[in-house]
């Protein structure tokens, strides 16, 4: 009896108490929205976890993937309130911060480009070595 009120207790003290960036030193950001407002919140979101002190890497597909193109969409270079930041000035700011940022394998064939039309720092993602990212210790995934 003793055993299982003491794994109800250690059950409930993970409920009460959040992890935090100490607990998780990766981040795994994918991102497919093409809402220009979520994806935004997912590079700030993205940022204040390098801030806290996890390694980041950042997956774009999708409608996503245009944020790395050098000749990006409006909707990826507009300044939104509050800040006045757009989704791929930030993400800029993500790469400058050491995070790695890249397209999923199938964008760039289906967009009918190569990697000359990305901004720089950003590649082609290789699913095995995404997938190994993915099954990491310690590694916490956001998806948008």
């Amino acid at each position: 009896m003793r055993e299982i009120i003491t794994a109800a207790a250690l059950g409930l003290a993970t409920l009460t108490n959040p992890a935090t960036a100490e607990d998780s030193k990766k981040m795994v950001t994918i991102l497919t929205s093409a809402e220009p407002q979520t994806q935004l919140m997912g590079m700030v979101l993205t940022m204040q976890t390098i801030k806290a002190g996890a390694s980041s890497y950042v997956l774009l597909c999708g409608p996503a993937g245009d944020l790395a193109l050098k000749e990006a969409p409006a909707s990826a270079t507009a300044p939104q309130a509050p800040m006045g930041m757009s989704p791929q000035g930030l993400m800029q700011k993500i790469i400058e911060a050491g995070a790695t940022v890249e397209v999923c394998a199938i964008y760039l064939p289906n967009k009918g480009v190569d990697t000359t039309a990305l901004v720089e720092g950003i590649s082609a993602a290789k699913p095995p070595a995404v997938a190994a990212r993915l099954l990491a210790d310690e590694t916490r995934i956001m998806s948008f």
